[in-house]
């Protein structure tokens, strides 16, 4: 009776609610429907009545992920370019906007417009000039090529959040650190660092997935050294025109889905935090 009361006078927030849920269900069931067909039979993957469960699951199509010889290495190519975008973007960032928020400095103003301005263009623009970039420095079929260019896309978003951050520290607690006789380095990594770290958590996990799942710069930057591709470029080897292996697709997408849902699960709480405190600024 009390929750049918509810339901009445809040008519409202119920509504709002199962909307929320109705969204998130249609979110999910692409995911759902990858883990599916990851664990279905060739036969009824291939099968032209497609049902949302299967009755004989298998694990043919992640042993034929798993058996692939080239497979491991892509996963720690991922890994490597991952992880270097999002140590490299978050240090460079946090250093970008404690400069541009704590000094004053010309052309302030039209740094940070440009910051802006690189976030709009779109990427797929910019992939030609940085094939050639890349070639005219020799690092064309080598990891550095993918990580360079995702740590300069990841750089105006991780400025522009940061920002907020480092501007909600009193200047206070900078001056008080200086009279108690702390250099400017001491400041910058035992105070600033620890109080921002929730809005580097937050870019962070933007830069990661990023890089995990880039397939546009693995596929123009790694041509003919197939040792330095990543997870995404896996994919292509279980998709041919003729006969492409959906299964294997499917289960190459979950292998490689793991990964970023760990990382988010491990930051979740830092994450949430720093998006807080960033729409809160």
């Amino acid at each position: 009776m009390n929750l049918l009361r509810g339901l009445v006078a809040r008519p409202w927030r119920f509504a709002a609610e199962a909307t929320a849920l109705l969204i998130a269900a249609l979110v999910a069931f692409p995911l759902y429907w990858m883990v599916l067909s990851a664990f279905k039979p060739a036969g009824e993957i291939e099968s032209t009545e497609a049902r949302p469960w299967t009755t004989a699951p298998s694990l043919d199509s992640f042993r034929r992920v798993f058996e692939q010889q080239e497979f491991g290495r892509y996963f720690v190519n991922s890994l490597v370019v991952a992880g270097a975008v999002v140590i490299a973007s978050a240090l460079i960032a946090f250093l970008a906007a404690t400069a541009v928020t704590r000094f004053r400095f010309r052309f302030r103003t039209t740094l940070l417009i440009m910051f802006l301005v690189a976030q709009m263009v779109p990427v797929e623009a910019l992939t030609i000039p940085l094939f050639f970039l890349m070639r005219d420095a020799g690092q064309l079929n080598t990891l550095g090529s993918l990580i360079l260019p995702h740590i300069a896309f990841s750089l105006p978003f991780a400025i522009w959040m940061l920002r907020g951050f480092v501007k909600a520290v009193p200047e206070a607690l900078e001056e008080a650190a200086y009279l108690d006789g702390a250099s400017r380095a001491r400041f910058l990594w035992q105070i600033l660092f620890p109080l921002v770290l929730p809005g580097l958590v937050a870019t962070s996990v933007f830069s990661f997935i990023s890089a995990w799942n880039d397939f546009l710069f693995a596929k123009s930057f790694i041509i003919s050294d197939t040792s330095q591709s990543t997870l995404p470029m896996a994919l292509l080897v279980f998709y041919k025109p003729d006969e492409p292996d959906w299964g294997g697709v499917m289960a190459a997408s979950t292998v490689m889905t793991i990964p970023v849902l760990v990382f988010f699960v491990l930051v979740q709480r830092r994450l949430v935090s720093g998006l807080g405190g960033a729409v809160k600024d």
